[in-house]
């Protein structure tokens, strides 16, 4: 099995807050330490679910320094620093670098929709900015538009884009995608997780990896064994949580409201636009984690 360069069960990690909704730092350094007590051996900070469309740059930056200190050797700290502004995402890339961190998440510039070339413009000037390794986000559904296989084809020639983060959907491009590159690839979609590890993936980029960190690192090794059987049961058992957290709203949502649920943090707080999870969703959540053993 090939050697990941990020690990291979990450977690898109949440920012906790506190009720008046500041970054809560305490908090922060818990949910690191349940994610790598659950078999993590990367974590991806100030991603889409660790909310970084409303924290601002110093929060950011803040929240992926704390994390990187904190974590230190035993996992790799990817940090997002993607956005719809090469511009920024370079500065954010040179201070994510500076404060530790050992990736970089860089999603498609999203609301600008730029052509296939600017896209290949955008993450060649992003990957040129630090020395560190660049996962590519591909998430069509948020951001517009999607990376067509061929501008792929194309980013795997750059020496730091070595890797894609999968949330596109499309599996046949995914296979066409692994098979003409070396581009190490991450299901970036929980529901799909055991589809792209059949195909080729090295790991996992998850949400819901924030309660079921053993359960996606015993299906990414009963994959590399062959053992089908196993990793099928493992995703047939996650289906009620899968559901839970990804179904009835937003994965931030839901993901913060089961960090509560298990006692990780205190407040599953949520910066407008979103909301906190309403009684019914968090009923759902209940009996999802417990359908799956979770809770």
């Amino acid at each position: 099995m090939t050697s990941p360069i990020f690990g291979r069960v990450l977690t898109a990690m949440v920012t906790p807050m506190t009720p008046a909704g500041d970054v809560d730092e305490d908090a922060v350094l818990a949910v690191a330490d349940h994610l790598l007590a659950h078999s993590h051996d990367g974590i991806v900070v100030n991603g889409t679910t660790g909310e970084s469309a409303t924290l601002t740059s110093d929060e950011s930056i803040r929240v992926i320094e704390l994390v990187a200190a904190h974590v230190g050797d035993r996992a790799v700290v990817v940090a997002g620093v993607g956005s719809n502004d090469t511009a920024h995402s370079i500065d954010m890339a040179r201070r994510a670098a500076a404060v530790g961190a050992r990736g970089l998440l860089v999603v498609t510039p999203y609301y600008n929709k730029p052509t296939q070339p600017g896209l290949v413009a955008h993450f060649g000037a992003v990957a040129d900015a630090t020395d560190l390794p660049v996962l590519v986000y591909d998430i069509p559904g948020r951001t517009g538009i999607p990376i067509q296989t061929e501008t792929l084809i194309r980013l795997a020639e750059h020496p730091r884009i070595v890797a894609v983060k999968d949330a596109k959907g499309d599996l046949w491009a995914a296979s066409q995608v692994m098979a003409a590159t070396d581009l190490q690839w991450y299901s970036g979609d929980d529901v799909l997780n055991l589809a792209h590890l059949a195909q080729g993936a090295v790991g996992v980029v998850s949400v819901v990896g924030h309660v079921a960190g053993d359960e996606y690192a015993a299906m990414v090794r009963a994959v590399a064994d062959g053992a089908l059987a196993t990793a099928r049961e493992i995703h047939r058992r996650l289906i009620p949580v899968v559901q839970a957290i990804m179904s009835p709203s937003q994965g931030a949502i839901m993901a913060k409201a089961a960090l509560a649920e298990l006692g990780v943090i205190p407040s599953a707080f949520v910066r407008l636009p979103l909301v906190e999870s309403p009684p019914e969703h968090l009923a759902m959540l209940r009996e999802g984690l417990s359908q799956s053993g979770i809770l």
